[in-house]
């Protein structure tokens, strides 16, 4: 990512904040519309996870500028995520919601270059995280 991207994505991140809890709503119901198969791995309380979305986004996005900050985390996450049943495959589907639901939510702000921007993070993030959680297992 450029440091353009990093800045697009956090700006653009600071509009979704005031909206976050229908930010979530957005994603998660774009997820199960588009993989239904990923509902049964999630249980229990959709605000609540919805929060921890946001709060886990949030992190990631102001810690853009920091890799020795997130990617820790992120692989840290991705393994917790095998353990709920989380497969490579499902990231293509969750990165899709994400960008659909920063495109509802962001309407006219959501730039080609944004949204490039966010595809660039997600695709990053995504790809850290597959590795850590999927490669030792091939």
């Amino acid at each position: 990512m450029t440091p353009a991207q990093i800045d697009l994505v956090q700006s653009s991140f600071g509009k979704v904040v005031p909206i976050a809890e229908t930010a979530a709503g957005l994603f998660y119901g774009r997820l199960f519309e588009s993989a239904p198969e990923v509902k049964p791995l999630f249980s229990g309380d959709m605000k609540e996870q919805g929060r921890k979305l946001m709060t886990t986004l949030g992190v990631v996005v102001n810690n853009l500028k920091n890799p020795d900050v997130i990617v820790p985390a992120a692989k840290a996450l991705a393994v917790k995520h095998v353990r709920y049943g989380v497969t490579a495959e499902h990231y293509a589907p969750v990165g899709a919601a994400l960008i659909w639901t920063l495109e509802q939510g962001l309407g006219d702000d959501f730039t080609p270059e944004i949204r490039d921007a966010w595809i660039a993070a997600y695709t990053l993030l995504s790809g850290v995280m597959i590795d850590e959680a999927y490669s030792k297992a091939a």
